[in-house]
């Protein structure tokens, strides 16, 4: 599948040549489950580019891909015509190249943004691929605590919304996002794995996330109501088949 983004977007003479390439779902059509693919569709469609989005089926990957990243799995781009390989690389260059002031930047203020929730999708990995009930009960317990430091900083205020000549204290941010009322760099790869964490535990282990845990639903429930996540997020079924080989079964 391909497909221009935004759909009635129209590039200008100027404007950057750019195709990303996602993995494909079990169908070899849709959007699949990579987190990766879903962060740099994510930062494209912030930063308001026109740009190209094809889905590769890597059951069948054509032999034209593999002339173009010998090698390579999805996610990468082309930039006018080069081919870029390295996530993290990919997402320091887009914020370089298409930046002000036409472009807006999508970077955190803040520091603490950016490593928010970083080591929760390690511990969901591991209490989902755990097959060892004895093994089960403190794995969970590893998974809450990192999502309750999440939840944690969420919660907390950020620097600019205390106001230092103001009587009355801020106990509670208010923002929709990690770093403010807007999305940057770090929700584009933190919601993704968010997101799986949320649909693949529920199936496969009965395990939710707290719902005591409000700034964390909050974060989801805003995010639910953005295309620019909704529209570049894989369907809850792709992510369950994903992870239909992955998620093992809890054997005595």
């Amino acid at each position: 599948m391909s497909l221009s983004v935004p759909q009635n977007g129209v590039k200008a003479d100027n404007e950057p040549v750019i195709e990303l390439f996602v993995k494909a779902g079990s169908d070899g059509e849709s959007i699949g489950n990579c987190p990766f693919s879903q962060r740099l569709f994510m930062i494209l469609w912030l930063k308001g580019v026109v740009f190209n989005v094809t889905t590769v089926d890597l059951k069948r990957k054509p032999a034209d891909l593999q002339n173009l990243a010998p090698g390579t799995h999805p996610p990468f781009i082309t930039f006018n015509g080069e081919v870029k390989t390295d996530v993290n690389k990919i997402e320091e260059f887009l914020e370089d190249v298409l930046c002000p002031p036409k472009y807006i930047k999508l970077g955190a203020r803040h520091p603490e943004s950016n490593t928010a929730g970083m080591d929760i999708f390690a511990k969901f990995s591991a209490f989902i691929k755990n097959s060892k009930p004895d093994a089960n009960e403190a794995l969970e317990r590893g998974l809450l605590k990192t999502l309750q430091k999440l939840d944690e900083y969420l919660r907390s205020p950020l620097p600019d919304e205390i106001d230092h000549n103001s009587m009355e204290d801020v106990k509670v941010s208010n923002r929709k996002f990690l770093d403010g009322d807007e999305m940057t760099l770090a929700d584009c790869n933190l919601l993704p794995k968010l997101h799986i964490v949320k649909v693949v535990a529920k199936k496969y282990r009965g395990f939710d996330i707290p719902k005591e845990m409000t700034a964390i639903w909050k974060y989801l429930n805003v995010a639910y109501t953005r295309q620019e996540f909704t529209n570049t997020c894989p369907s809850d079924k792709e992510i369950e088949i994903a992870y239909g080989d992955v998620a093992k079964r809890l054997v005595k």
